[in-house]
């Protein structure tokens, strides 16, 4: 994994002591000059920074935690992707017992955009766990189809993280998998508990916190528009 340089973390210090100045300051107090003098520094270290970035680079992205919104942050990147004209994968290892509407929705993308759902629903409602393994496995032969065609920029294996946790996929071969992609294609993996390994190979990592959540807390059901 690369490490960051010097130069990278005094700049990254840099930026958040000009940031504690800014906050902790008494900005009506500041006049405009002094206000103008910290964010034209902050101005060029940051531009500094970017200057000095690799410009391209296909990354392996993990959506994980308990809170919501790993496979919704996801689909933002999916849909970026599309308005840059990019061909999309997305292979659902848990999600498939329903049609949720977001595949209603990019059905508009058919050009660029191929949505698999690959599994039966959740594994409490299959309950066939044989039957959960072969789809899961199906899933990343699938899956594997995407990651290594060139033609696609970005493929989104949605829960499968679930699946590594219930044990029907083992870490290592993924991880084989994911050194087959071409050097500038993305895969996002989602799901809460990803494993320590995926973590570790990952280039960005978001963990979602449950804080509230409507079912747990008030026994609102899943609803339209939110949940699916």
């Amino acid at each position: 994994m690369k490490s960051d340089t010097p130069e990278e973390l005094n700049s990254d210090k840099e930026i958040e002591r000009l940031i504690d100045e800014v906050m902790s300051s008494n900005l009506p107090e500041l006049t405009d000059e002094q206000y103008r003098q910290k964010m034209q520094r902050r101005k060029e270290v940051q531009e500094r920074r970017i200057a000095q970035a690799v410009p391209e680079k296909g990354l392996i992205i993990v959506n994980t935690g308990n809170g919501k919104g790993k496979t919704t942050a996801a689909l933002g990147m999916v849909l970026r992707s599309l308005g840059h004209g990019y061909k999309v994968a997305i292979v659902q290892f848990i999600k498939g017992g329903w049609e949720p509407a977001e595949k209603a929705v990019f059905s508009h993308w058919q050009d660029q955009l191929e949505f698999h759902a690959m599994g039966e629903g959740f594994t409490w409602e299959t309950q066939d766990r044989d039957r959960d393994l072969d789809k899961a496995n199906a899933a990343w032969e699938k899956s594997l189809e995407y990651i290594r065609n060139p033609d696609f920029q970005l493929v989104l294996l949605d829960e499968i993280n679930i699946a590594f946790k219930m044990g029907y996929l083992e870490v290592e071969e993924v991880l084989a998998g994911l050194a087959e992609k071409p050097p500038n294609k993305h895969v996002i993996l989602t799901g809460r508990g990803a494993p320590p390994a995926i973590i570790e190979r990952a280039d960005l990592v978001t963990e979602m916190t449950l804080v509230k959540h409507p079912f747990r807390d008030q026994g609102v059901k899943a609803q339209p528009g939110i949940e699916y």
